[in-house]
């Protein structure tokens, strides 16, 4: 499918005018090749990272179905449940509903953890058409009967491959437990571990399959460099590469929380302007944090992986992996943040003797060698790698599916697309009352 407007996919002119006021005119590749099976109701399995264009891919044909057969909600139920893994992801995935179906009239919510649950479940009270959550609170909210997902029509499940490594797999079979079988379902991941394989086995039913943006292209389009520097000499390396201000504004990775703390803590000592974002930060503090990047107050943002999973900021100039990654697409993701959009960017990433094989690894992936910066204050503090450090089979060889051949539909998936989705039934058994959209 070639269509280049998002009319062309089929989207009505509601939908149509949000979208041109948000300033969106043509879509991506997943949103051309996901857009219009959804829209007939069928299952998804896509494969794509952040920064495709995905959540416009599930939540325009969400939105299209919800507005076209409108219900009278009742107390706590749910037409349509997003399920992401971090706060940050759920608060954007929800902005993204609401700014898309502005002129819909339906009521969207979101929850997560670390906050007050009361407003929360003062929300769900009312009922809601989306609601986007992180699987612990809202466990919390159906243990609570403050919720109830027996009538979901719609599920998404975003991130699974990052559900996993955070050790969501239980509540999330759990979520699943309390949703009706008749239901259309679609599952995001960048990668394609055995576990996420097995979740797709429990949730889809005869899924189309789209995978776009392989690693090794996204990596492609951004200028890489490897600083080979002794762990104890990062922190004066990473201040003296942002002192010659070309780095405007600068997302550097840690390995850990407390790694993100002594990062931040080490650059403000050093006169720049730093804050740290990660798990044991509380949500307002998050929340701060990652509106003084945004707005230029602190240049720059000290992650771990797992908080900056789903960010979107606009104009990240550099990303910096402060430690090297050990599952290689991690390294993807993270340096996918200064390339948005088809954009372009820089990454910089600092490497210590026992990081070399996760180099390797990485190099594997991206099918590629990152040039080496020789002469950079640090360079003698580590002894030379050895010419045999190529790339080479290890960790990433099992990651193989991750990288599939670019922007491509399961073509035979397609051919088996059963009716329209406007004709297909979507009772529970309860009588309920149906009002023009």
């Amino acid at each position: 499918m070639t269509s280049a407007t998002f009319a062309a996919l089929g989207l009505p002119d509601r939908l149509l005018r949000a979208l041109t006021e948000s300033g969106y005119s043509t879509p991506t590749p997943i949103q051309v090749q996901a857009i219009p099976a959804l829209l007939e109701g069928r299952d998804l399995l896509g494969i794509a990272q952040t920064g495709t264009g995905k959540t416009a891919a599930f939540a325009l044909p969400t939105l299209d179905f919800l507005a076209e057969e409108r219900v009278d909600l009742r107390r706590g139920e749910v037409r349509a449940l997003v399920l992401v893994p971090t706060r940050e992801l759920a608060a954007q995935v929800h902005e993204s509903f609401a700014r898309y179906g502005k002129f819909l009239g339906l009521r969207y919510a979101v929850v997560f953890g670390g906050v007050g649950i009361g407003p929360q479940r003062a929300t769900l009270a009312r009922g809601v058409d989306v609601l986007v959550a992180t699987p612990g609170r809202l466990l919390d909210l159906v243990g609570q009967r403050a919720v109830d997902l027996s009538d979901v029509e719609v599920f998404v499940l975003d991130e699974a491959d990052r559900m996993l490594d955070m050790g969501f797999v239980r509540d999330v079979r759990k979520i699943i437990a309390e949703l009706p079988e008749d239901r259309q379902s679609l599952l995001f991941s960048a990668t394609m571990p055995a576990e996420v394989v097995a979740l797709t086995q429990t949730i889809l039913r005869d899924p189309i399959r789209v995978e776009v943006t392989p690693p090794a292209k996204t990596a492609d389009r951004i200028e890489q460099s490897i600083y080979h520097v002794a762990k104890s000499d990062k922190n004066a390396l990473l201040a003296r590469l942002l002192d010659d201000g070309r780095m405007s504004r600068t997302l550097v990775f840690t390995r850990t929380k407390h790694g993100a703390n002594r990062v931040a803590k080490h650059l403000v000592h050093a006169g720049v302007g730093a804050v740290a974002i990660h798990g044991n930060k509380s949500q307002s503090a998050r929340e701060r944090a990652l509106e003084a990047f945004r707005d230029g107050s602190a240049p720059v943002l000290v992650a771990t992986d797992i908080a900056a999973r789903g960010l979107d900021v606009d104009g990240v100039s550099h990303v910096v992996n402060f430690d090297l990654p050990n599952i290689p697409e991690t390294y993807v993701h993270r340096i996918g943040r200064t390339a948005r959009a088809g954009r372009e960017g820089i990454a910089l990433s600092f490497c210590d003797v026992e990081e070399r094989d996760f180099l390797r690894d990485i190099e594997k992936l991206i099918r590629r060698r990152i040039p080496a910066v020789d002469d950079h204050p640090f360079a003698g503090s580590v002894p030379a790698p050895q010419v045999a450090d190529a790339p080479r089979q290890g960790r990433g060889a099992a990651t193989k599916a991750a990288a599939p051949g670019a922007a491509k539909v399961d073509g035979e998936q397609r051919g088996r697309a059963g009716g329209k989705r406007r004709g297909r039934s979507r009772g529970r058994g309860r009588a309920r009352s149906r009002q023009s959209a």
